[in-house]
């Protein structure tokens, strides 16, 4: 009982629980299961960026330019299908999800070949792709009238009771847990993230594990991009703009250390889990938006510490171990 209570997730859930039962005391009806279903629907695309993230933090490393590619790759597919509404869905989404994968090559191939700090190269392609959004749509937006009924409808058709998004962001995260647990690539993440001297020594390429995981997110914001634009049936430049820091938060709160190396797949979903439900709550029961983003940040803050505490008490058992040896 205690090895299992040590796991981050296993707090960072029973939190959720405890949240979902005080918003309970004050609006009953939130924990009603259709309800937790909707909002879980409704945080789906948090949970599917924070994952893209998170792989790239585990390296030690960060992409601050995930909601940019969303909002370039988005407005692309929206103007496609404003101009060609007889491609189908799956087509727009393989071709969303390629454009992603470029702009996120881009980052990959600055930080991998250039050895260029990978906040200073994805603050750079943050402003570059969020001005080449402008470049491509003229600073017209696409509505929801241009829009293709098949390219607003797909996410929204249910099956065996929930909605095709959620079904999306299942899919995502066994997906990750499978390459984060199952394959050598996610060994490779980790253990960059906790020594990336060592790793070269074992074999494993720095350099194009990096560009690998950055390809990786700019695939995830790819799709993410045709998954926000035909969730709320509006394409602009302003669209998710700031989001790649409810992204990194999710990330965060969920256990994932930015200092690379520590965190898992539930940890980024049950953080953006977290997020996604306070997003939804407290409007409901009329707690005023600055204190949404005071609740937020101070969780941020107090995710922090404990990574810092956590990660400083895995240092000393380390050097005991060693000492005993």
């Amino acid at each position: 009982m205690k090895n299992f209570l040590k796991y981050r997730e296993i707090w960072l859930l029973a939190g959720i629980v405890v949240l979902i039962g005080l918003i309970s005391t004050r609006f009953p009806g939130f924990a009603n299961p259709a309800n937790l279903r909707q909002v879980f629907n409704d945080t789906s695309i948090l949970m599917i960026l924070a994952l893209g993230q998170m792989v790239v933090i585990l390296t030690r490393s960060i992409d601050l330019s995930m909601a940019s590619n969303l909002c370039f790759t988005g407005m692309v597919v929206a103007m496609l299908n404003a101009a060609y509404p007889a491609i189908p869905i799956p087509a727009l989404i393989v071709i969303a999800l390629a454009i992603g994968l470029v702009l996120g090559a881009i980052n990959g191939f600055l930080v991998w070949r250039l050895n260029i700090p990978s906040i200073v190269v994805t603050l750079g392609t943050l402003t570059i792709y969020r001005g080449a959004t402008f470049v491509v749509s003229g600073g017209a937006w696409v509505n929801a009238d241009q829009m293709s009924p098949d390219f607003i409808n797909f996410q929204r058709a249910a099956f065996l009771g929930l909605p095709v998004l959620s079904w999306i962001a299942l899919l995502v995260i066994a997906l990750f847990f499978l390459v984060m647990t199952r394959t050598q690539i996610g060994r490779s993440i980790h253990a960059i993230g906790v020594n990336p001297t060592a790793s070269v020594y074992a074999g494993i390429d720095v350099g194009r594990t990096k560009f690998i995981v950055f390809c990786i997110s700019g695939m995830i914001g790819g799709l993410a991009g045709y998954l926000w634009i035909s969730r709320y049936v509006i394409a602009s430049v302003e669209v998710a703009n700031g989001y790649e820091l409810n992204i990194i938060a999710a990330c965060v709160i969920g256990g994932i250390s930015i200092a690379g190396g520590i965190g898992s797949v539930g940890g980024a979903v049950l953080g953006a889990l977290f997020l996604g439900i306070i997003s939804n709550a407290l409007p409901v029961i009329n707690i005023s938006p600055f204190w949404q983003m005071a609740i937020s940040g101070s969780a941020i803050i107090l995710a922090v510490v404990l990574n810092a505490r956590g990660e400083r008490r895995q240092g000393r058992i380390i050097l005991r171990k060693a000492e005993a040896a």
